[in-house]
This record gives C-alpha cells, structure tokens and sequence, in this order.
C-alpha cells in the first residue's frame, strides 16, 4: 500500500465566479472533504502504512512442539502485529512447520486466510495443551474459522498435516507453553 499525504494549506478560496487571495488575518474555510483528508493523513495513514506487512514474517521467534512422537518447528505470534500478520504472503512452509499464535487469556478465537497464500488447519488448543477444534482453511478467502470454546493456543500448520499424522479433537500437545500452570 503506497499513500502519499500532502500538508493541505489553502492559498485561495473557491467560489463560484472567482478565486481570491487569503488575507492575513483571517481564518481560511474548508470543505468537509479537505478536513477528513487532513485528518485521515495526520492520523489513519500513517499508522496504516506503519502496519502495512510487504512479505511474510519469518523472523519470530521458534518453539519446538511436540505431538505425540511429532515434531513441529513453530513461529510464535505474540504481539497483536505478529498475530494480525500471521502467515500472510508465505508462498511455502517446510510440513514440519507452523506458526503459534498466543493471546493474553483464553477467548473464543476466530481466523480468516486474508492475503494467505497457503491452504492451512487452525488447531485450535486450550491451556494444558489439549486440541479443542480443528479447521482446514482455504487461502484468501474471508470465511470465520473459530474455536468450539475459549482458547489462548491456535497452531496452524499446512493443510491436512494433522490428519495424516492421525492427530484430532482430543489429542494432547507437548511443549513450553501447555507446561504452565
């Protein structure tokens, strides 16, 4: 996303037979339109550009999972930033990867595949590191994938990876994060 704002500094006001000069001293009118381009470009476009990911994330930090005698490496999300990026624009992903996405406290959690080039499964995992829900998603689309109740874990790995390894609703994953208590 490419925005480009300009300082807007009326030289003239327009009216409808002429153009005149500003006099010094007195206050210049916008339109409504001028305004909620001043204020779009001092607020909303720069923190948009700011947020706006060009490629994917590939420098998180890594765990190591375990589920049952399977090995996963996983990118952890943890930040707001990291989670809302996820793995958007990842064009691959080795199958013994994925990503880790933790938030604060357990909640229903909800994921979308916007500007995700890769068919994914959301497992959706509560805190002792049991799997809640599975949901395979389809790339780009807008589609609600959600967990069946509150949880603070969602690990995506490519599509169909936990169902070739036999692992569903039910299976207990090992790993730093479920060993809190």
């Amino acid at each position: 996303m490419t925005a480009v704002c300009t300082t807007l500094r009326p030289t003239t006001i327009a009216t409808p037979r002429r153009q005149r000069p500003l006099r010094p001293g007195r206050p210049a009118r916008r339109s409504a339109w001028a305004w909620a381009a001043a204020l779009a470009c001092t607020f909303v476009l720069p923190a948009t550009v700011a947020m706006a990911q060009e490629g994917p994330q590939l420098d998180l930090q890594r765990i190591e999972i375990t589920a049952g005698m399977h090995r996963i490496d996983a990118q952890v999300a943890l930040s707001p930033q990291e989670r809302q990026t996820g793995l958007m624009f990842r064009k691959d992903m080795p199958q013994h990867e994925g990503m880790l996405f933790v938030f604060e406290q357990p909640s229903q959690q909800c994921f979308w595949m916007k500007n995700t080039l890769l068919p994914l499964t959301a497992a959706f995992v509560a805190d002792d590191g049991t799997i809640v829900n599975l949901a395979d998603m389809k790339p780009q689309t807008l589609d609600s994938h959600c967990s069946a109740k509150p949880v603070r874990y969602v690990l995506e790995m490519n599509q169909g990876w936990f169902a070739k390894k036999g692992l569903k609703a039910g299976t207990k994953l090992g790993g730093a994060p479920f060993s809190r208590k």
